[in-house]
């Protein structure tokens, strides 16, 4: 079967869209990549939505217009990921504008921003959408969705295995092996916290330059990290957390990166990104300590994906903090880095055209089984 994914992250910078054919068991399948694209969006965009996500109000008008600029760029991502429309299903993330955790005995929310009837009438496609509400209304976070699928397309080895994505937020599948006295072990996963999140918003503030993140992450490589401020901001109770658990920019995003600058005083450019960076691949590292001490579980290898495999300096401190872990790119084992959450929702896709539902208790912490996903035809 030919299914089409997309998926927008917390980075905002545009649609990751990926064709796959599916083929045998949904819980083993064998799948191959046909195409992929990435489809920026206009700088504009990028903007409102980070606006948005950062609490700017906007009314009923500019909501429902935006709502309609996200659901046709996505059409046109869809449209050049595959021309011909030989997807039998399209399977559409829509775009994150708000991610309100599980606390205590507060339900969490999550708001992705698509129009899923709009969206399969233009294409005239069937086109599978809101895939995090029923698991938040089955009491789970709705997050890391990625890590619910991540054994069936990657599989098991001889130990336990991580996949980490570095998006906006960092999170993290922790695959059981595939002998011994773990076999039986259930696949886990959560949200670690910032990955590019911070940095990105840190490069924004700069009045020196015109991207929107560090390129191969060069500037923090020659800045210096206040490790001092990092062994902290590591104390801080939400990274003690035990899984599930989710995050988002509502938590690290402007308001964070402020307070943050404010504890460092004042810094370079260089060793402010170098301390932010830092800082990340410190909490993986502090995580997968946390897992050991809880679970007895150590971590043979991480496969990394996500825009962050391209800072060199946070895969260089990844290296070095998670000691005894072999860290390689997704990229080494056939996995374009860029398109592995594409590739999870379009597998989430698949499975709601076939009924298989998925119990995602230590992931997200749901309930029960679900059905991911909301079909809609055209």
């Amino acid at each position: 079967m030919l299914v089409l994914g997309m998926m927008s992250g917390t980075s905002a910078d545009g649609i990751d869209a990926v064709l796959v054919e599916f083929k045998g068991d949904p819980s083993k399948p064998k799948w191959r990549i046909l195409n992929t694209v990435s489809y920026d969006y206009p700088s504009s965009t990028r903007e409102k939505i980070i606006q948005v996500a950062q609490g700017l109000k906007i009314n009923s008008k500019e909501w429902l217009e935006l709502a309609e600029e996200i659901t046709e760029l996505n059409a046109s991502a869809a449209r050049t990921c595959d021309p011909d429309s030989v997807a039998e299903v399209v399977g559409c993330h829509g775009q994150t504008l708000f991610h309100r955790c599980v606390h205590k005995s507060k339900r969490g929310g999550s708001l992705q921003i698509l129009l899923g009837p709009l969206l399969a009438n233009i294409l005239d496609q069937i086109v599978i959408y809101d895939f995090r509400s029923m698991d938040i209304a089955s009491g789970g976070h709705g997050a890391p969705l990625v890590a619910i699928v991540d054994e069936a397309l990657f599989g098991r080895v001889y130990g336990w295995r991580g996949i980490l994505n570095l998006g906006g937020i960092a999170n993290l599948t922790i695959i059981p092996p595939k002998t011994g006295i773990d076999k039986h072990s259930e696949c886990l996963g959560w949200d670690c916290g910032p990955a590019n999140s911070l940095i990105d918003l840190a490069i924004k503030e700069s009045a020196h330059t015109s991207s929107n993140f560090d390129e191969n992450g060069s500037l923090a490589a020659i800045g210096i990290p206040k490790l001092n401020v990092i062994e902290k901001w590591l104390r801080e109770p939400f990274f003690h957390l035990e899984p599930p658990r989710s995050t988002g920019r509502e938590q690290f995003g402007f308001q964070d990166l402020q307070k943050r600058k404010k504890e460092l005083g004042a810094l370079s450019k260089e060793d402010l990104l170098s301390t932010l960076t830092t800082f990340t691949a410190s909490i993986i590292s502090q995580d997968l300590d946390n897992l050991f001490k809880l679970k007895k579980i150590r971590l043979i290898e991480i496969l990394v994906a996500g825009g962050g495999t391209k800072n060199l300096f946070l895969m260089r401190q990844l290296q070095k903090q998670c000691c005894g872990v072999h860290i390689h790119n997704i990229n080494e084992i056939g996995i374009p880095s860029q398109f592995r959450e594409a590739l999870a929702f379009a597998t989430l896709s698949w499975w709601n055209f076939l009924g298989k539902q998925v119990h995602p208790r230590y992931i997200t912490g749901a309930n029960k089984s679900i059905l991911y996903g909301v079909r809609v035809d055209p």
